[in-house]
């Protein structure tokens, strides 16, 4: 499951960019600006940037990647089939790819193979989300075609104006936490038996 995501869009860019695609105005919430620059590698515990609606508007925040389990283990994805979120505090998460590690094929190479995911036709992307104790986690779903081959699971992604349908669930919520359609997430193979793909 994805354990690694990456923002390198300036937030302000994507913030303008928010409303030249029509979404709904922006703010920070309680005026916070934060972490306005890139984020190539954003893991377990990190920090990131997610929106939610709230009185209509976008309101954005920096929250922490993953709540603390019952267990101890940290929620980082949370599986979205058979579940109601219709009374969840629903966040989209800004990203521009993310990433799933494979076995390597060749023998004794212990670094895991790494592929980039970024999204079709745009340069950024929504992540569905939900947030719990101050922190957010991914949501899952069955993988699509274009993840199949590198993992059991994938991650909800939105173009970006379809993330509104999320925060409104203005379609069904089994219809939106669906797997991507073939051809919409583009693979990228960064590191592969051990070697740097550049």
């Amino acid at each position: 499951m994805c354990n690694e995501f990456q923002r390198n869009k300036q937030l302000q860019d994507a913030i303008e960019a928010f409303d030249r695609r029509g979404l709904a105005r922006f703010r920070w919430r309680q005026g916070l600006v934060s972490n306005l620059g890139p984020q190539p590698s954003i893991r377990i515990r990190d920090s990131a940037f997610v929106v939610r609606l709230a009185e209509g508007m976008l309101e954005g925040a920096v929250l922490t990647w993953a709540w603390p389990g019952p267990r101890g283990a940290s929620v980082f994805n949370f599986r979205s089939e058979g579940r109601d979120f219709s009374r969840s505090d629903r966040v989209l998460v800004l990203a521009d790819g993310f990433f799933e590690y494979t076995a390597p094929r060749a023998a004794g190479v212990k670094l895991k193979d790494r592929h980039l995911f970024t999204r079709a036709g745009e340069d950024w992307f929504w992540i569905a989300g939900l947030v719990q104790d101050g922190c957010f986690s991914l949501l899952t779903t069955a993988p699509g075609p274009d993840i199949a081959p590198y993992h059991d699971r994938q991650i909800v992604t939105f173009a970006p104006q379809a993330g509104m349908d999320w925060l409104t669930l203005s379609r069904p919520q089994r219809e939106l936490l669906a797997p991507t359609p073939a051809g919409g997430l583009v693979a990228r193979t960064l590191r592969c038996d051990g070697v740097e793909m550049g």
